[in-house]
């Protein structure tokens, strides 16, 4: 890849080559790992390659480029699955036999999560509830909010980090 970003014509050629048999093998694995045959297996390569070609200039040389190329392939994959309506799911009553559960005579008093939100400042409380609650997206409050979505985004993280250090003082 450093050679190719140098334009090098051939050393491009000998790494797609290269790079198409080592994408078949995780692609193929993927699918298959999604209970999906390998037909698709070609189209999700050439996405991913392509996609290699398009932000070749991201890849950082001082970095190895197995992981960047992984991390095209599985987000490749993992669209080309949902545009397919691909949903994991598991039958519960395939496992309910096995399941087992316990309960714990002593267990800490719950905590109201009401509360909890209520000592949220009032602009976090909001996006916790609107996002978290109401199901409404970033973009939605943001506008609302007057904010940009990914403002709301690091606001949400933020109050979610919060409530969390909250809960842990308000548990026994």
């Amino acid at each position: 890849m450093r050679s190719a970003r140098q334009g090098d014509d051939e050393a491009y050629r000998h790494l797609l080559d290269r790079v198409a048999v080592w994408l078949r093998g995780i692609v193929g694995r993927g699918l298959a790992s999604a209970g999906r045959g390998s037909a698709e297996r070609e189209d999700i390569v050439q996405e991913t390659l392509l996609a290699m070609h398009l932000k070749r200039d991201s890849w950082d040389e001082r970095r190895p480029i197995e992981p960047w190329l992984r991390a095209i392939v599985r987000h490749k994959l993992t669209d080309h699955l949902r545009r397919r309506g691909f949903h994991d799911h598991v039958d519960i009553d395939d496992w309910s036999n096995s399941l087992v559960v316990s309960v714990d005579v002593e267990a800490p008093a719950a905590v109201d999560s009401r509360l909890l939100l209520e000592s949220l400042p009032e602009r976090q409380r909001v996006i916790v509830q609107q996002i978290s609650i109401e199901g409404r997206s970033a973009a939605d409050v943001g506008a609302r909010l007057g904010m940009s979505e990914g403002a709301v985004r690091v606001a949400l993280h933020r109050a979610l980090k919060a409530l969390a250090v909250l809960y842990r003082r308000e548990r026994p």
